[in-house]
């Protein structure tokens, strides 16, 4: 019995744990995902020969807008699991 308590509590502050580790990486992930849009963006100027940049501001804006709904949708994921 004592071994069966000992495993629940080791058990239970992993939980919140993961809540926050899962947190920190958003803005990891963010961060990712909006300097890749920018790196695409540059490169279909470079391609395009687009001297205004417009392709780099429409997809780097389009990477800030995805970047958002994802963390968004994680923490609402994360907090209805409670």
């Amino acid at each position: 019995m004592p071994n069966n308590q000992q495993n629940n509590q080791n058990k239970k502050p992993q939980q919140p744990i993961n809540k926050y580790i899962r947190f920190t990486t958003i803005a990891i992930q963010m961060g990712l995902t909006i300097y890749l849009g920018s790196k695409l963006g540059e490169w279909l100027d470079v391609k395009f020969n687009n001297t205004n940049q417009l392709y780099y501001k429409i997809v780097t804006l389009l990477a800030v807008f995805l970047a958002m709904f994802t963390v968004i949708k994680q923490v609402i994921d994360v907090t209805n699991k409670k």
